[in-house]
């Protein structure tokens, strides 16, 4: 027995390992509508002079990125690392992004777009569709490789 089957239920893991990047592609479109979005909640709280808060959807489809992706490490160790350093890339550009917009807003400063959480956002954005549309493009690659 293994110690990690008493932690992680890698059965259940394995049954919904297929549609794991599926999964992760729809989180990371979704993450990237809540960026949008959150950047117009900004936008609009250092108009009005309030502190800016952080944007509770985009919070929460990171976390569940995160955790997908930590998943799917577990389930496909080569593309799971990946895809966990590319996400856990964009988390950390968030989080400093947010700060910054803080700054600005508490400096009176323009509100500027996420360009590094947009470009990160689009790196996750081109792994995840490889991930998970590799079936469409399957044939040409291995004609190739």
């Amino acid at each position: 027995m293994q110690p990690l089957q008493y932690i992680v239920p890698l059965d259940a893991l394995e049954a919904i390992a297929p549609g794991l990047p599926v999964v992760i592609l729809v989180l990371v479109l979704a993450n990237m509508v809540t960026r949008f979005l959150g950047h117009r909640a900004h936008a609009r709280q250092a108009r009005k002079e309030d502190d800016i808060s952080r944007y509770t959807p985009h919070t929460l489809t990171s976390g569940a990125l995160i955790v997908a992706s930590l998943l799917f490490l577990v389930v496909a160790p080569h593309g799971g690392m990946v895809m966990s350093v590319l996400v856990l890339g964009m988390f950390v550009t968030d989080f400093f992004e947010f700060e910054a917009r803080q700054v600005e807003a508490r400096n009176g400063l323009t509100v500027e777009r996420p360009k590094g959480g947009l470009a990160a956002s689009v790196l996750v954005l081109l792994y995840a569709a490889f991930q998970s549309l590799f079936f469409l493009i399957a044939d040409i690659w291995a004609q190739i490789i």
